[in-house]
């Protein structure tokens, strides 16, 4: 395959061909007015419910002073907000404005669009090997940095998510607890019920994503005007033991406190130890419990609360 320069050389190639392929060279990402790098951080905010300065310079590998101007500039032109941090005055929580939404909407689309042309211009089966040699790529890549541990995005849910989280409740919960399929048929109908009755002002559902795959979900669903219920909370076992399930429990606990609820409530049942803790550690309470045979096997079911501060502010920006 060549000596090391050689090497090289076919790396920057590819380099220069798949830039001028996909357009970076252009004033503007995709027909907008951003640059790439300010596109990347748009994709990044539009990823998260809010976050940091900070937060973002990690994630992406920028200079604070150039991810500053940035976000500066993109005050400015009125697409993210900035807020006080709660938990520390010398943060500041930033989120995409509705006019920043619906920039990355018109971008993602367009780039759906060009990548759709590009592997149109392909044969199944070239299609095919073109998607198993870009996986490849980046696992390899991804193994040489060294520094960084493993990295997982969250976002919201879209089209198939919500099917896709009822298959693997179905599966893990008979390969882990013995629970048979009227496990899952609980968890269909509950999915169900929230695709059917979806209120974007007070529910959500985060879906935890790693290296394209799903590795986890959690829903929080409205049960009165003063009541959130945490439903569906799982993470896939390769992807345990990296915080995405306290991460998940997290994202609801401070969405209810956004949208002014006073209490989360949940149901779990006793064998689901993993997810007690998390819950314990979030601050949530053990109310109650009951013995019940369900899905196949004995079990004692468990209601857990946690109130929340009254008076948190409503941040109207973070409504998605």
């Amino acid at each position: 395959m060549g000596g090391r320069e050689d090497r090289v050389a076919r790396v920057r190639r590819f380099s220069r061909f798949y830039t001028r392929k996909i357009g970076v060279l252009h004033e503007g990402l995709l027909g907008s007015p951003l640059s790439l790098t300010e596109g990347r951080v748009v994709w990044e905010l539009a990823q998260r419910e809010r976050t940091t300065a900070s937060e973002l310079a990690a994630e992406l590998g920028l200079d604070t002073g150039y991810l500053s101007r940035i976000l500066g500039g993109f005050e400015k032109r009125e697409l993210i907000d900035r807020k006080p941090s709660e938990r520390d005055g010398r943060q500041a929580v930033i989120a995409l404005t509705a006019a920043g939404r619906a920039l990355y909407a018109s971008i993602d689309s367009s780039s759906r669009e060009a990548v759709a042309a590009m592997l149109g211009e392909l044969d199944r089966a070239d299609q095919d090997r073109l998607i198993t040699a870009l996986e490849t790529a980046e696992k390899l890549l991804g193994r040489s940095r060294k520094s960084a541990g493993p990295s997982y995005i969250l976002r919201s849910h879209q089209p198939g998510d919500i099917g896709w989280i009822i298959h693997r409740h179905g599966v893990l919960y008979a390969e882990e607890y013995g629970l048979d399929q009227r496990f899952e048929a609980l968890v269909a109908q509950i999915a169900a019920g929230f695709i059917e009755n979806f209120d974007a002002a007070r529910e959500r559902c985060w879906i935890a994503e790693r290296e394209g795959a799903i590795v986890g979900s959690v829903l929080l669903v409205k049960e009165s005007d003063e009541v959130g219920k945490l439903r569906l909370l799982y993470v896939e076992p390769p992807a345990r033991g990296l915080g995405i399930g306290s991460r998940l429990v997290g994202e609801c606990i401070s969405f209810a406190g956004q949208r002014r609820y006073r209490k989360i409530t949940l149901w779990t049942n006793d064998v689901l130890v993993s997810a007690r803790r998390i819950y314990q550690a979030a601050g949530f309470l053990l109310v109650s419990e009951e013995l019940h045979r369900s899905f196949g096997r004995d079990l004692v079911g468990q209601f857990w609360e946690l109130d929340l501060p009254p008076g948190r502010p409503l941040l109207t920006t973070l409504a998605g």
